[in-house]
């Protein structure tokens, strides 16, 4: 698979580079067939934006956003919704009876 990194207006570190990388690879492993993803890098004042888009032949793209103060934040935030859509619906996840759902 092959990971495309484009950054508007923004430097972005080789250590961010390949956790952004190694976090793709693991979410397009949940896909059939993931063919590529773009990850884009931008700035807008004190926000930093992270764009993921997967590309799969027959499908839809699946696009994931994320913005924050930094760049690990919105990357975070980008992955944990990018990670919500390449879940699969079939299997929920498992809820442990011993630990309460909410904290007070």
């Amino acid at each position: 698979m092959d990971i495309i990194f484009q950054s508007h207006h923004a430097t972005v570190s080789q250590f961010l580079r390949d956790r952004a990388a190694r976090r793709v690879e693991k979410a397009a492993a949940r896909l059939a067939r993931a063919v590529d993803a773009v990850v884009c890098f931008e700035v807008d004042g004190p926000t930093r934006r992270v764009e993921i888009v997967l590309h799969q032949p027959r499908h839809r793209d699946v696009r994931a956003v994320g913005e924050g103060p930094r760049f690990t934040t919105a990357l975070s935030a980008a992955m944990a919704r990018l990670d919500a859509q390449t879940r699969d619906p079939k299997r929920p996840r498992r809820i442990n009876p011993l630990k309460p759902a909410f904290s007070a």
